[in-house]
């Protein structure tokens, strides 16, 4: 086929969750909900964490950066897709595409790396309560995030910079909603194996590492809630973990989700929705998982409406 060096694209094709045009109307509708929801409920937790100083502690610390997160991780990808359906185009630009392949893998390393430092908030405070005070103080909290963004920028660029290496062929079609890294390399005509390895390895170390922080993190809660002599106390505990572990099990169930269906599927359409899975529901359902969970966020909530 005939190739096309990087400098000579024009644009992409996202040709998204549906060709029909009868259908475009009720996803327009479904996702402008979706983004209303996720922006409205995420603003909400950041405002009430901001403005109740009894939920100044590092738990809520990070929780108002994994809800900035989310909704930053939503507008990379949403906003894009309900303007290409209202305007029955399918186009994105080379660097619009390479923009938001960067952004989202920013805000998906972040988020991974937010809920192990959660996990550990909660390890320390289980674990080590008398001490708790101590060993997450400000300055602790605010390294961690430093350090989470360091690391998930890097990690955004070097896969960026690998794709502008490459030379794409004239089929420019991604068969998502946005562009999605392992979708642009596919496209591809030069060389890809020094990216998939990159995708491979950075993937396994910087997705490996904070999920057996997180493991680790919960073996040891477990085991000492269960060493709690009253049943008062070990619900208390559990209660206070129920809505991170909760959080992660739907950020790490839908990422497994879409690895697994593109292994076991050839189906563009399948894999696309498996995607949306992961980039759109947990940023809408985080909110309310911390909302309805948690007594102190209820009652901040209401403070703030």
């Amino acid at each position: 086929m005939e190739t096309k060096n990087q400098t000579d694209i024009a644009e992409f094709l996202l040709l998204g969750l549906s060709e029909d045009p009868e259908e475009q109307p009720l996803l327009f509708g479904l996702f402008l909900t979706i983004y209303l929801v996720t922006a409205l409920g995420n603003l909400l937790i950041m405002l009430a964490i901001g403005s109740d100083s009894h939920l100044h502690t590092p738990m809520y610390f990070f929780l108002s950066h994994l809800s900035f997160t989310d909704l930053c991780f939503s507008t990379t990808t949403v906003p894009k897709m309900l303007v290409n359906i209202e305007r029955r185009s399918k186009s994105i630009s080379y660097i619009g595409c390479l923009t938001q392949v960067c952004f989202v893998l920013l805000f998906a390393g972040l988020e991974n790396f937010l809920l192990a430092a959660m996990a550990c908030d909660r390890y320390v405070a289980i674990c080590h309560t008398l001490r708790y005070v101590v060993i997450m103080n400000p300055r602790l909290c605010g390294l961690l995030i430093l350090l989470s963004l360091v690391i998930s920028s890097a990690d955004a660029l070097l896969h960026t910079l690998m794709v502008l290496r490459l030379s794409f062929c004239t089929e420019l079609e991604i068969p998502h909603f946005f562009c999605e890294l392992d979708q642009v390399i596919k496209l591809a005509c030069s060389d890809t194996l020094i990216n998939n390895i990159l995708v491979y390895l950075v993937t396994s170390i910087l997705g490996g590492v904070p999920l057996l922080g997180i493991i680790f993190s919960y073996t040891q809660i477990v085991s000492s809630i269960l060493r709690m002599p009253s049943a008062g106390g070990k619900y208390k505990a559990f209660s206070t973990c129920g809505s991170h572990l909760s959080v992660v099990s739907l950020f790490y169930g839908t990422a497994f989700g879409v690895y697994i269906s593109s292994a076991l599927t050839h189906s563009s359409k399948e894999t696309a929705i498996a995607s949306l899975m992961y980039t759109v529901v947990p940023p809408m359902l985080n909110p309310f998982i911390y909302s309805l969970r948690n007594r102190d966020m209820k009652q901040a909530l209401r403070k703030l409406i």
